[in-house]
């Protein structure tokens, strides 16, 4: 045959399945415009001078990675759906004396039509978007956007873009071409049409559905510090998808059985079609539903921590520090502790800032394990390990000073003030010391409460030295019997003379082993940095997932069209009216297409605990704003999934019209 011939019959095909092709086109050019776009974001050297850049290119490549995979896993997804409503027209051919190398032609050809329009738009769009996504990280990041702001074409971006997604079509031609090579023509020509069989009860796959959920469930709500327990949470993650999946492709079928065989609620008009009709869907749909669920509660989860992260930054800044700067020597000598003084105050006079609201005491803090009101030093320094409490003692001398009070104690009496959550107990033991609580504090200059601090915390203020030095000498090692030192400190004056105070004083007091500096100002810089792009990748894999929810939707609701034009018939000739017949469907397809938003806000609802414990990680400890972004991503998500639901709807009625 002549090869314009097969050009001409690709070209046609593709037109004629416009409908399923275009939307199928759209998501591959989105995929290699965010792809490129990120990658060479991930390159761009206008992020070089960014204070916190290595920890933003990380995030950007990260997001280009995430980008990557589900761009291959989804892309042959999709694939799936359209080689299946193709399979009859290819058998077609292969009946009427079209060999199998020329029907491979002909796919072959159509996929370099879709590749090359893809990669084309794909990479102009993605040149066209970066300059103006660039300029949109630079103001989330809080970052001056200058006429240097400007984004130049990355070639080693365009060229890793065309090696991904050229493999990707060269991989999906080759399955295609493979699954028409080993199927006969007459299994093509039924291939469209193929339907389940009569869908049977797995009870094993659903009992283990009901297990896994209820078991990833319980072990979400019960992490108390996700820190601790990484390798819990992430078995957790895992069962509660593969629980989905099981519920939905066993569970929901053994469910509905279970209502067929209640004959007094199966034999009525309308029960009797809408389970028959649901326990054929499910068959169906099951599958496609499990995977929007995933992706809607990926897009969710994804959405709503970055928001959180994003516009939680400064509630969380002022719970992380009461005062603008702190300073921490730990096993102090005087003459540590006076060079320290001595160099804050030479700073802030070169730098010419001012240092307001001074506070300077003793303490000593203990990482310590236990149970109710006791607590000792681990043998073996554990760090972040499970039940770990942070307890800080100092004097009531400095308490009062600090504090501006006049609290008297008595011998073997303390006061405590509880970070987390509050203490239950009468006395506290610690190494084996037991002091009688005289009275809780409520509030600290020094310290702020923190429900979600990501472990325990208490602050323990003991009568006199003698008591704090008594607490130091029940530690084994030697360096750690030594006495800490605290300064704290507002800073008032110009903002880049702050920042270089900051970053000043950093550098030096931070060169000894022990000395720690903290600076609400440098702090909030790389703040912004980390969290402008945790939003800048949410959005945009909050948009990547949202892409493949609405193409899933769209090609089930073209596949349930189709599939539910003999069924529309069928009813008809038993005597439904048009109507009712629509009714009922319209009823069916409702409940299968809502219902994996229903299970992902339920998966939100329970992973909401652990999720706000581990954003205290990275610095978000207002769990007011999370829930805030939580309830707006599902609210707006479901207006969204509604919309497109209500359109999609429109095509698969226009099937069942044009079908009937």
């Amino acid at each position: 045959m002549n090869g314009l011939f097969y050009i001409k019959l690709a070209k046609t095909n593709l037109k004629k399945n416009s409908k399923t092709y275009f939307p199928y086109i759209l998501t591959c050019i989105c995929s290699i415009i965010m792809f490129y776009v990120m990658n060479s974001l991930s390159l761009n050297k206008g992020l070089n001078n960014i204070r916190g850049r290595d920890g933003l290119i990380t995030i950007l490549g990260f997001g280009d990675i995430i980008i990557a995979i589900f761009s291959v896993i989804f892309l042959f997804y999709t694939n799936s759906f359209l080689i299946k409503r193709r399979k009859k027209e290819i058998g077609l051919y292969n009946v009427l004396g079209m060999e199998k190398k020329h029907i491979g032609k002909i796919l072959s050809i159509e996929t370099l039509i879709i590749a090359f329009i893809s990669l084309i738009l794909g990479v102009l769009g993605g040149i066209l978007m970066e300059k103006l996504l660039y300029l949109i990280l630079l103001n989330l990041l809080k970052m001056k956007i200058t006429f240097s702001s400007t984004v130049s074409i990355s070639m080693p971006s365009i060229v890793r873009t065309i090696e991904l997604f050229s493999a990707i079509f060269i991989v999906i031609l080759m399955a295609n071409i493979l699954q028409v090579k080993v199927t006969n023509p007459i299994e093509l020509l039924k291939g469209g049409q193929k339907g389940e069989k009569e869908p049977k009860t797995s009870w094993i796959l659903s009992i283990l559905g009901v297990i896994e959920l209820a078991v990833g469930y319980g072990m979400a709500l019960t992490i108390d510090s996700p820190l601790n327990s990484l390798d819990v949470f992430f078995i957790a993650v895992i069962l509660v998808m593969v629980g989905t999946y099981s519920t939905f492709t066993a569970g929901s079928i053994a469910f509905l059985k279970l209502l067929k065989k209640n004959k007094s609620f199966f034999y009525k008009t309308k029960n009797f079609i809408s389970v028959s009709g649901m326990i054929y869907r499910m068959k169906q749909n099951a599958v496609g539903l499990a995977n929007i669920c995933i992706l809607s509660t990926a897009v969710l989860i994804t959405v709503s921590t970055t928001a959180a992260l994003y516009y939680g930054q400064e509630s969380s800044l002022k719970i992380a520090y009461p005062l603008d700067a702190d300073i921490s020597i730990e096993n102090v000598t005087d003459a540590e502790k006076n060079e320290v003084i001595n160099l804050v105050q030479e700073e802030a006079k070169k730098k010419n800032v001012t240092l307001k609201n001074k506070i300077q005491y003793y303490n000593k803090k203990l990482l310590v394990e236990g149970e109710k009101n006791s607590f000792k030093t681990p043998k073996i320094k554990q760090g972040f390990f499970e039940n770990i409490t942070e307890i800080e003692a100092y004097t009531l001398e400095d308490y009062n000073k600090m504090e501006s009070k006049n609290v008297s104690l008595k011998e073997n009496e303390v006061l405590i003030f509880s970070v987390v959550k509050d203490f239950q107990y009468d006395s506290i033991i610690i190494n084996g010391l037991e002091y009688k609580i005289k009275d809780q504090v409520n509030k600290l200059k020094i310290v702020n409460k923190n429900k979600n601090n990501i472990r325990d915390k208490y602050v323990v203020i003991v009568k006199d030295m003698k008591t704090l030095n008594d607490i130091c000498k029940t530690n084994k090692d030697e360096k750690s019997k030594m006495l800490d030192y605290n300064i704290f400190f507002d800073i008032s004056g110009d903002k880049e003379n702050i920042i270089q105070f900051s970053d000043s004083l950093k550098s030096s007091i931070c060169t000894g082993k022990h000395h720690i500096f903290r600076s609400i100002y440098t702090k909030r810089e790389n703040f912004y940095v980390t969290n402008g792009g945790f939003i800048f990748i949410g959005s945009f894999l909050g948009l990547l997932f949202t892409m493949g929810t609405v193409l899933i939707i769209y090609y089930k609701q073209i596949t349930e069209g189709y599939e539910d034009s003999e069924r529309f018939r069928i009813m008809q000739n038993v005597g439904m009216s048009k109507e009712e017949v629509k009714k009922t469907i319209n009823k069916q397809v409702l409940m299968v297409f809502f219902l994996p938003l229903i299970v992902s806000t339920i998966h939100i609802a329970v992973a909401f605990k652990v999720v706000s414990k581990l954003l205290a990680l990275f610095g978000l400890f207002d769990v007011t704003t999370l829930i805030i972004a939580v309830a707006v991503a599902v609210l707006v998500f479901s207006v969204l999934y509604t919309v497109v639901y209500a359109l999609t709807a429109n095509t698969y009625y226009k099937i069942l019209q044009q079908e009937n």
